[in-house]
C-alpha cells in the first residue's frame, strides 16, 4: 500500500516515525512535522475538547479525554465517560503515557510539549487560529484519522440543517438581527462573525448588528486580546443591542452570576430593544465550541428560540 502523503501546514520540518513502515501508517505532514501514523489507530488520545468534539462527530471512541475549561453540557456528559488525562491544552504527559495510546492529536498550542507527546505515541499537531476555522480543523482532523469521507459527511449534514432552518425563516431570516453576550466575572464581550458562533449564524443566513458584523483583522482592531470578540463598556452597552440577544454565560464560574445580574439590571440594560421585546435568550457556552456537535447543539438553540413558539 502507498503512502498517503498530505500537508496540514506549510511548517514541515521533522519526522517522527516510531517503528512504523510504510505498509502500516501514513505520513501525515502537520504544523510541526511529519508523522507516520498507523491506518487503523485503536487508542486515540486528543489533548483538547474541541479534538474530542471532532472525534466523537466522526463516530470515533477516544480512549481518555481532557477536562473542559468551561462546563459546556454537550461534551461533559460524554467526558464524564472516559479517563481524565488533564486540562483542555494541558494534559498530564504521565497519564498519556499510561494509557499506551496509538496516535495523539492536538494542536499548535500544544507545540511545548510535541517532542515527550512523540517519545509515547505518532503525534500530530493541528494548526488552529481560532474557532472561526472550526471547519478547517474539523476536516485536517478527518484526514488525521484517515475519515475525510466521513468528515465530509457532517459538515454536509450540518448545510443541510441550516437550509431547513433558512426554509423555515422565510422573510424573518434577513429581518433579524442576532446579537452575541459573553458574560465573564470581570468584563462583557460581544462576539463578532469571525468566531465559532458567528460563522453559524452567517451560514444560517442570519443578519448581525453593525457593530458585530466584523472579520478577524477588523475584531482584533477593536480588541487586541482577540480576533473574534471584544470587550464593551456601559457606554457602548447599545452595540450588544439586536433584534433578538444571546446571552452566554457559565454560572459555574466564580463571579459569572454576580455580573449577569449587575448587567441585568442595569437601566441601559432595561433601554436595549431586544430586552423591551423579551427575546433576550440565556445559552450554554457551547455557544464558544469549535465543533460540528457544539455546532448542532447551537443549530438546535436557533430552532428553539427563533422558530418555536414560546
Amino acid at each position: 500500500m502507498a503512502i498517503v502523503t498530505f500537508c496540514l501546514t506549510v511548517a514541515c520540518g521533522r519526522s517522527e516515525f516510531h517503528s512504523s513502515t510504510s505498509s502500516d501508517c501514513r505520513l501525515i505532514q502537520h504544523a510541526l512535522g511529519e508523522t507516520c501514523v498507523p491506518l487503523h489507530p485503536q487508542r486515540i488520545i486528543p489533548t483538547g475538547s474541541g479534538i474530542f468534539d471532532n472525534l466523537l462527530a466522526l463516530g470515533i471512541e477516544p480512549i481518555a479525554t481532557v477536562s473542559t475549561f468551561v462546563d459546556s453540557p454537550h461534551l461533559q456528559a460524554k467526558i464524564k465517560e472516559y479517563p481524565n488525562i488533564g486540562l483542555d491544552g494541558e494534559p498530564s504527559i504521565e497519564k498519556i503515557l499510561a494509557m499506551k495510546p496509538d496516535l495523539i492529536i492536538g494542536d499548535i498550542y500544544n507545540e511545548s510539549i510535541y517532542h515527550q507527546l512523540s517519545q509515547i505515541a505518532p503525534t500530530v499537531l493541528l494548526p488552529f487560529t481560532h474557532s472561526g476555522d472550526w471547519k478547517t480543523f474539523f476536516g485536517l482532523t478527518g484526514d488525521a484519522v484517515g475519515k475525510p469521507e466521513a468528515a465530509q459527511q457532517v459538515i454536509d449534514d450540518y448545510y443541510k440543517r441550516l437550509d431547513t432552518f433558512k426554509q423555515q425563516m422565510g422573510d424573518r431570516l434577513s429581518q433579524t438581527e442576532v446579537s452575541i453576550v459573553y458574560v465573564y466575572p470581570d468584563t462583557i464581550t460581544v462576539y463578532t462573525t469571525a468566531g465559532f458562533n458567528g460563522t453559524i449564524l452567517q451560514d444560517a443566513g442570519l443578519a448581525r448588528p453593525p457593530a458585530q458584523n466584523l472579520d478577524a483583522t477588523a475584531t482584533q482592531q477593536r480588541d487586541s486580546s482577540s480576533p473574534i470578540q471584544y470587550r464593551i463598556s456601559k457606554e457602548v452597552l447599545h452595540e450588544a443591542d439586536g433584534d433578538v440577544i444571546f446571552v452566554i454565560s457559565t454560572h459555574g464560574t466564580p463571579g459569572v452570576t454576580e455580573r449577569l445580574d449587575r448587567l441585568t439590571a442595569d437601566p441601559l440594560w432595561a433601554k436595549l430593544k431586544a430586552v423591551q421585546q423579551g427575546r433576550v435568550y440565556e445559552v450554554p457556552d457551547y455557544w464558544i465550541g469549535s465543533g460540528p456537535i457544539a455546532a448542532n447543539a447551537v443549530i438546535d438553540d436557533l430552532f428553539k428560540y427563533l422558530l418555536e413558539p414560546s
